[in-house]
């Protein structure tokens, strides 16, 4: 009897399975927590709908300092990682730091969730994130929908940020800000955490480690099948030729010295100094660490002075 199993396309071991036929199965980011009151650090979180067509929604941290006083503070929307496949702005992973860089940085933050890959091909993610932010800079009047960002949030004070696949988005979704100029906020800056790149072109690691190229380089075609390829502005961003048009003043590019994807996070530092952009970008680089090391053990010393790092670049 022949077997009713689909075909097996794609498996990176422990994350997720994709079969030929479209379905997938994630084997982890699965899990979810509530939006809560931190004990200990004071942070508030809840969850919004963003639009109710789509889906699109976010969770929301406000530090403690803001509810006695309704200080205005700087405003961090942020995209989470997952090679546009796995996790949520809802896991335990990211929720948990999010609330301790929102008590770190004493910052709003924004957490989007995007629509993900294989059944929501990009760009739809990059369009997702979009929308968000438009979604927030209408509270840059105070008439938004929200009340917290109406009342905590200064709009002339934000930043976007996040780790992989979602430092990917970072980048664009400040392109676009300089070429669409939404209306009601100033981005101050972009924290790129160990960002989502790829190219045709091997560079430093990429000539000998064959099997980390080819795990990277296969995602691309299966999140975005029409792509031109690994030269695509959307993942070779160095390609775009409005690469050097950041709509913001300075970057932080956060790479791993045993991250595949270090030469890439450093490549794209090189470039964008070389780009005319105008503004200011450094690099912190981790010794000794691999990929997304803050999020698995994020107590460690290199973690922490992380945390502390993408702080201080918000104030």
């Amino acid at each position: 009897m022949a077997s009713t199993k689909p075909e097996l396309l794609f498996d990176v071991p422990n994350l997720f399975r994709i079969y030929k036929d479209g379905t997938i199965e994630r084997l982890t980011g699965n899990e979810i927590v509530p939006p809560s009151t931190n004990p200990i650090t004071g942070v508030q979180s809840k969850d919004v709908v963003i639009d109710q067509e789509t889906g699109i929604s976010a969770r929301i941290y406000i530090p403690k300092t803001t509810i006695p006083d309704h200080k205005k503070l700087p405003l961090l929307v942020y995209f989470h990682g997952g090679g546009f496949i796995i996790e949520t702005a809802f896991s335990p992973t990211y929720h948990n730091y999010l609330d301790s860089l929102a008590a770190e940085a004493h910052v709003v933050i924004v957490s989007v969730d995007y629509r993900r890959a294989p059944e929501h091909l990009l760009p739809i993610a990059h369009d997702d994130s979009w929308a968000a932010i438009n979604w927030v800079a209408a509270h840059s009047n105070q008439g938004g929908p929200e009340v917290w960002l109406n009342d905590y949030v200064d709009f002339n004070n934000v930043f976007f940020a996040g780790d992989t696949a979602g430092a990917n988005i970072a980048h664009h979704m400040a392109v676009r800000v300089r070429l669409e100029n939404p209306k009601g906020f100033h981005l101050v800056g972009v924290a790129l955490v160990h960002p989502y790149f790829a190219g045709t072109e091997p560079i430093g690691v990429e000539r000998d480690n064959v099997i980390g190229k080819s795990m990277r380089d296969k995602i691309w075609p299966i999140v975005y099948p029409t792509s031109s390829g690994l030269d695509d502005p959307l993942v070779n961003p160095v390609m775009d030729p409005n690469f050097s048009k950041l709509g913001c003043d300075k970057v932080l590019v956060c790479v791993a010295e045993k991250d595949f994807l270090r030469d890439r996070g450093l490549y794209y530092k090189e470039e964008l100094e070389k780009s005319g952009w105008g503004g200011v970008v450094e690099v912190m680089d981790s010794e000794g660490e691999n990929h997304v090391f803050h999020l698995f053990n994020p107590t460690c010393d290199n973690a922490v002075a992380m945390l502390k790092r993408l702080a201080a670049f918000m104030n």
